[in-house]
């Protein structure tokens, strides 16, 4: 009986670790059931141990995580039985302690080795967890960005600025190297890095490349926060050892699927959503109720339109982060009529998912402008028009959410010595003159874009004209029916070159 016993064992440790992983869901919530569907079928077959994690970025992103403030997708996670997930920026929108009630109804260990409450010594979540597979244990690691107390920067302080919660920019690596040092000491065999920090340096100058320079430890990097799409790259540690990096895109363009083999090798490969076969009967029955109550709320056709109005090009990528687009002219118009100013503003980051060609409904207008930010006017001298332009444009070509979609003005942007030139203001009678430094000007913006971290904060101390009630998707919902009436038209159908872009 020992022999048979052992024998098993054996034959147990032979099993590979399947790990399938995805990163910025941002609400596409259809791809839930593919990824559980395949891990149960995994694990039904009985030819490797399976289980499924989450690299940040699902509360919000479209029109289930808006109207419901991440509930929904809560309600998602609670049936996912996920192994481990780690927190995105966007976990963050709706403050920290919303983020701490979902994820407490969710019921999914959360790992995040460098969040910190303020003034306390350990982190709000555990650094890592530990789960065994067969006579392997494999510790799941969780790091978020530090650029997150930039980008929803209204969650880390209070309104006088004083510091809630902390992501710890200083000690990043050290906090990292930390828990996998800490996994090691409890026994795992493998560590699984699940990052939210994404391949190109941001402002903070923070990437999954540079984490893995200056770590060791780490098996293998399950990346998010970039949107890219790669089944891994090679980057050296702090010992000179390859450790693979990968990243599925983003809304399950695909699935990320990790294979540990018995001899501890590690392969990183990623399977398109759509050609899955597999679902998982109970999560398809609670998305579908979801996408049912959603409609209820969200069919109402606003107007018509008879071309896209773009926010990604053809691979997926964010443009409105580096260039002008019709959805951040139509976006920024919007802004400037419904509070009566004479510039409106959007960062790039704002405004998330295009509208298609045709009747475009209330859903399809809370999918692009999906957060819940409110518009405001404020006062804003030229130098400061200027300054932030300069800054939030600084970044090309890399795409940066903090890039500025703007009505009510225009200017030149030379990506080589990172100024911008030409800044004109459109007058009354519908002509463009040279901005004058001498002036003020009234800029309609959200809360967000105002004090809360948007813009790289250029407009933090600029004196409020007009607070609003008002939501930005609202204003965009206002301007459709009100100001358009209930159609496009051709003015939007190409960008209208307020933006121009000169490599010099």
């Amino acid at each position: 009986m020992l022999a048979l016993v052992m024998g098993c064992h054996l034959v147990m440790a032979q099993k590979s670790i399947v790990i399938l992983y995805e990163n910025d869901v941002h609400c596409g919530i259809d791809g839930y059931t593919k990824i559980a569907g395949l891990r149960d079928a995994i694990n039904q077959s009985d030819t490797a141990y399976a289980a499924a994690v989450c690299c940040g970025d699902f509360l919000q992103g479209n029109t289930t995580g808006a109207i419901s403030k991440g509930q929904y997708i809560a309600d998602i996670l609670r049936l996912m039985d996920y192994h481990a997930l780690t927190l995105g920026n966007h976990e963050f929108d709706y403050g920290v302690p919303r983020m701490k009630q979902l994820l407490e109804e969710a019921g999914t260990p959360v790992v995040c080795a460098n969040l910190y409450e303020a003034g306390e010594p350990q982190p709000l979540y555990a650094p890592y967890v530990i789960h065994q597979y067969g006579n392997k244990k494999v510790a799941y690691i969780g790091a978020t960005t530090p650029e997150t107390m930039i980008l929803e920067g209204y969650s880390f302080y209070d309104t006088n600025g004083i510091l809630l919660y902390d992501l710890k920019a200083k000690t990043f690596y050290q906090l990292i190297q930390q828990a996998v040092d800490a996994a090691r000491a409890e026994g795992a065999d493998y560590v699984v890095l699940l990052s939210h920090v994404g391949e190109t340096p941001q402002s903070l100058g923070f990437s999954s490349y540079r984490l893995v320079n200056n770590t060791r430890g780490i098996d293998v990097v399950l990346d998010g926060h970039s949107h890219e799409i790669f089944e891994g790259v090679k980057i050296k540690n702090l010992d000179g050892k390859e450790i693979s990096v990968t990243q599925t895109g983003t809304q399950f363009n695909n699935i990320g699927k990790l294979l540990i083999t018995p001899d501890g090798q590690f392969i990183t490969h990623l399977i398109k959503s759509q050609d899955i076969p597999y679902e998982n009967a109970k999560i398809t029955a609670t998305v579908d109720s979801i996408h049912q109550m959603v409609k209820a709320v969200t069919s109402e056709v606003i107007a018509h339109s008879d071309y896209p109005l773009v926010v990604t090009d053809e691979n997926n990528q964010m443009m409105v982060r580096g260039q002008e687009t019709n959805a951040g002219d139509i976006v920024a118009d919007a802004y400037r009529y419904a509070m009566k100013a004479d510039i409106g503003m959007e960062n790039g980051g704002g405004i998330r998912n295009d509208i298609h060609a045709g009747d475009i409904t209330y859903s399809d207008i809370i999918g692009m402008l999906p957060y819940d930010n409110t518009l405001r006017r404020i006062s804003v001298t030229a130098e400061q028009l200027k300054t932030m332009l300069t800054r939030c444009t600084a970044l090309l070509p890399v795409l940066d959410g903090n890039f500025p979609q703007c009505s009510g003005l225009r200017f030149t942007i030379h990506s080589k010595s990172h100024t911008v030139s030409d800044i004109e203001i459109l007058q009354e009678d519908g002509s463009y003159a040279p901005i004058d430094m001498q002036r003020t000007y009234s800029v309609a913006l959200t809360d967000y874009n105002h004090n809360a971290g948007g813009f790289f904060d250029c407009f933090k101390k600029c004196p409020v004209l007009q607070e609003s009630s008002l939501r930005y998707y609202e204003a965009l919902s206002d301007y459709l029916r009100k100001v358009l009436g209930g159609n496009t038209g051709q003015a939007y159908a190409e960008s209208q070159g307020r933006i121009k872009i000169i490599e010099d």
